[in-house]
């Protein structure tokens, strides 16, 4: 089920009513119901994968904790571990490797006879396999108890407003939220639909028309050069954005409205000024699960130089490679552990460069420096991320500046051509940003909240209004449920 869906239109407000209309002890029925049955009308029977995941985590975690016996524990949570990581490599990455190891062989005239498994990607599977995992880590860790209450464990894995797209929520948050009695809190109501406007505006208004242009070019980028390649890259940072953060805002928002806190999972992360602030605002749960479960158990940055590059670069590999099963997304998470290990080597110099070009002395303008420079780091990297193939992503790098032109007569943009077509593409775009670098300076939220009511209705007219005129209502999917 999508949010973007007359389906969710229907099916949401029905679980708000029914939740705040029954007593507290049967609400997590309500949520486990409706979590499965929005997981399975998107295909029914891969539900059973999240109910395996649930019951060998939920026993695991119960023989974890009533051990003392250090072997036993670990033999434990490694079961959990292959278990969960199995399934996930089964229906994700078995085709991958097998036609990468036919290819390698391929090389030595090694005949390889490549098995191809029929399955279709089971939505939102890397999103719940993670959360049940850090679960299963942190009770061996002895960070929490383990949870007895069957019923109440399944809800944690499958909420449905963050099951198949995030954000990746830890057991000792979320968990205890299922046990507390909620009430029926206008204030709460309407801050959770605030989330939930802001969200579908991003998705609606912004990410799927810029997908409009992004599609036509990357799906065929052969039949493009110029202008047209770098306007579709530039917008697909965008769109990515707005798409995923308008999905972590949505689901905030309804876990919300039903008094539920789930994480922030986005904070303005165009305006970071180095790429590890990037990463401490983009995709937040993943990029603090990857830190809290890969990269401080490797060592971090308490090791030997050589080794802490090795970690860096090992996390954004395998950070590349949870996002998809193909090697642009190993390139793409490459190009960040690069980043990263480019930025940790060359720290001194900069800061010795940046006090000898007397930088220093215009800080907001260094500062505007370091923004745009980051951003076009990660925007190279987008490429390949977007791209559908290796081969696709060098024809745009490299046919990036030929042959320009100001024609956009080739690009369809949803019934609405031309330059006006564009200009109401990025009308929206232009005023999120703005939107964001006063939010950024001014916490222009904050600002709108104090404001007296008509004002702070006024603004939401005024967004409904441009989504219902300007939206795509065409039930697109969000880009990060194919991870």
């Amino acid at each position: 089920m999508l949010f973007n869906s007359l389906h969710f239109l229907i099916f949401f407000p029905l679980v708000v009513v029914l939740y705040f209309s029954i007593h507290h002890k049967y609400r997590w029925i309500l949520l486990l119901v409706s979590s499965y049955y929005f997981y399975m009308s998107w295909k029914a029977e891969y539900i059973i994968l999240i109910i395996i995941s649930t019951l060998i985590d939920y026993f695991v975690g119960l023989k974890i904790e009533q051990t003392d016996n250090q072997s036993k524990r670990k033999r434990y949570l490694i079961f959990s571990l292959a278990s969960n990581l199995g399934i996930l490599f089964l229906f994700k990455y078995f085709n991958f490797f097998s036609d990468s190891f036919r290819v390698l062989l391929a090389q030595f005239s090694i005949p390889f006879n490549e098995m191809h498994l029929q399955f279709l990607l089971p939505v939102g599977i890397s999103f719940y396999t993670f959360q049940t995992l850090s679960y299963t880590i942190d009770v061996y860790r002895r960070k929490i108890k383990a949870e007895k209450h069957l019923g109440i464990f399944a809800v944690y894995v499958s909420f449905f407003p963050q099951l198949v797209a995030g954000p990746i929520e830890r057991a000792q948050n979320l968990l205890p939220q299922f046990k507390k009695e909620n009430f029926f809190i206008y204030d709460q109501v309407i801050s959770g639909l605030r989330f939930m406007l802001w969200g579908f505006f991003m998705k609606l208004v912004i990410a799927d028309r810029l997908a409009i242009v992004v599609n036509q070019v990357y799906n065929n980028p052969s039949g493009y050069t110029g202008l047209p390649i770098l306007l579709a890259t530039y917008l697909f940072s965008y769109q990515i954005y707005c798409d995923f953060a308008g999905y972590s805002l949505i689901a905030i928002g309804a876990a919300r409205i039903m008094g539920y806190d789930l994480m922030i999972n986005f904070c303005r992360p165009y305006f970071a000024q180095s790429i590890s602030e990037f990463w401490s605002r983009w995709h937040i749960s993943l990029s603090t699960w990857f830190r809290d479960y890969l990269y401080i158990p490797l060592g971090g940055n308490r090791v030997a130089k050589y080794r802490w590059y090795g970690n860096l670069m090992i996390v954004f590999l395998v950070s590349g490679l949870w996002h998809g099963a193909n090697w642009t997304f190993v390139v793409w998470g490459g190009l960040h552990g690069a980043y990263l290990v480019f930025s940790v080597a060359t720290k001194k110099l900069r800061k010795y460069l940046t006090h000898f070009l007397k930088l220093d002395k215009f800080p907001q303008v260094l500062n505007v420096l370091r923004v745009v420079f980051v951003y076009h780091l990660v925007l190279i990297s987008w490429i390949f991320f977007r791209a559908n193939s290796l081969s696709d992503a060098f024809y745009i790098l490299q046919n990036m500046f030929t042959n320009w032109s100001l024609d956009f007569s080739g690009i369809y943009l949803g019934g609405l051509g031309g330059w006006f077509g564009l200009k109401i593409a990025l009308a929206p775009l232009v005023f999120l940003i703005i939107f964001e670098f006063l939010e950024e300076r001014y916490k222009i939220w904050d600002v709108l909240y104090r404001q007296r009511r008509l004002v702070r209705w006024l603004f939401y007219i005024f967004i409904l209004l441009w989504l219902f005129l300007f939206g795509v209502f065409e039930e697109n999917d969000f880009l990060y449920f194919q991870f």
